[in-house]
């Protein structure tokens, strides 16, 4: 996503494509976009990086959020943007292919039309993101859900209840997406004036004055952990999420090689029963200032 929307500046397409390029190289297969990313401008570069690896990559993308963040599930929609998917990325099937956002009153209509996307070829398995529970066995009665995408981390755990136990129950894995709290949690954001602009964060709560204060807090009592073991406080944090079970495989972003590798670098990190503890002591939820949304993407999760 950050390649082509929502984290400020300008995008370095050669930059972003030999980012994919090392990925591949590194061992990571699962490349994940969505049709709203620059409005289709992410699809058509995660085209253009895997033309030539196509056998190389699990490729998934998502459908779902319209303009003014406005859901849709009807069936001609599905299709629609199904083939204008397709058509973007280059390819003749989709590995994955989420709901990216629920309309609550379509979820039987939105599955059916998904089940037709995987008879006929054009779609190999179907997620889901940012689902309630109930709305995840309600998809899952009509196709098999392969996978949740939802936000997971250490200062979002909201899933954690009621939707990663019906994930297990069903044989659905799970993708967190925002590992890394939108990049907060590798305390390379300050202040909100090392955002740009046009960054998205700027709108987001838990970045605003004052919650960020408090939020800092919270990094660097992981930061003195991560020094114990001679990480950066991001591959702490993301290990932390990766050892939430063999079914979770989360997906936090990148723009460049070299965070990229500090990522791939947290994989091979290994935390201990005591360590994992220690972790979430020194980051509670309850610890967290502000919501991880304004009002009107809120009314978007959780559906």
């Amino acid at each position: 996503m950050g390649m082509s929307h929502a984290y400020g500046g300008r995008g370095n397409d050669d930059e972003s494509i030999a980012t994919i390029h090392r990925a591949l190289e590194l061992g990571v297969t699962l490349i994940d976009t969505a049709n709203v990313y620059g409005n289709g401008a992410n699809e058509q570069l995660v085209g253009r990086a895997i033309a030539d690896r196509r056998d190389n990559v699990v490729l998934a993308t998502k459908f779902g959020i319209g303009s003014g963040h406005s859901v849709r599930g009807d069936a001609a929609y599905v299709k629609q943007c199904c083939e204008e998917s397709l058509r973007r990325l280059g390819v003749d099937h989709i590995d994955l292919y989420y709901q990216h956002r629920v309309d609550p009153d379509r979820i039987e209509e939105t599955w059916g039309a998904l089940s037709e996307l995987v008879a006929e070829g054009k779609v190999r398995y179907l997620g889901i993101s940012e689902a309630s529970a109930a709305s995840i066995r309600r998809a899952h009665a009509v196709h098999p859900v392969t996978a949740l995408q939802s936000e997971w981390s250490l200062w979002t755990r909201g899933i954690e209840d009621e939707i990663v136990p019906v994930c297990r129950e069903l044989g659905i894995g799970i993708v967190p997406f925002s590992p890394l709290g939108r990049g907060f949690l590798t305390g390379a954001v300050t202040s909100v004036r090392d955002l740009t602009a046009d960054d998205m964060r700027r709108t987001l709560p838990r970045f605003a004055e004052g919650n960020l204060d408090r939020n800092l807090a919270i990094v660097d009592a992981l930061r003195e952990l991560a020094g114990e073991k001679d990480v950066t406080v991001g591959q702490l944090a993301l290990a932390w999420v990766q050892h939430k079970g063999p079914d979770v495989v989360p997906i936090p972003g990148t723009k460049r090689r070299t965070y990229l590798e500090e990522n791939v670098a947290a994989a091979t990190l290994e935390l201990s029963t005591e360590d994992i503890a220690r972790i979430e002591s020194a980051a509670p939820e309850t610890a967290v200032a502000g919501e991880r949304y304004p009002a009107a993407l809120s009314r978007t999760t959780n559906r």
